[in-house]
């Protein structure tokens, strides 16, 4: 299965690491330290040109390198897509 982030951009669920909500996330400096040395090595990518509310990181499956995501949807409607067509393990998050 595919989750689709928005703006045409579908990652395969199964290469999902995790999905972040991008206002709490940003608030620690270790994170914004990681999100800042992915964007100077070209690993961060937006959906669209909108202010993002989440990302995600996954593992590119041409190259095996974590890469990032930042999407306009919620970290809810991410998960949201993900469950209603049952996802990979057809759990909800936090399950």
């Amino acid at each position: 299965m595919y989750l689709h982030i928005g703006n045409q951009i579908n990652i395969r669920e199964r290469d999902i690491i995790g999905i972040f909500d991008a206002d709490r996330t940003t608030t620690s400096w270790i994170t914004r330290k990681y999100l800042s040395e992915a964007q100077k090595k070209e690993l961060v990518s937006a959906a669209n040109d909108e202010i993002p509310k989440s990302f995600v990181l996954y593992r590119d499956r041409r190259d095996g390198r974590l890469k990032i995501y930042f999407s306009q949807l919620s970290t809810s409607a991410l998960f949201g897509r993900m469950n209603s067509f049952g996802g990979e393990d057809g759990c909800a998050p936090g399950k």
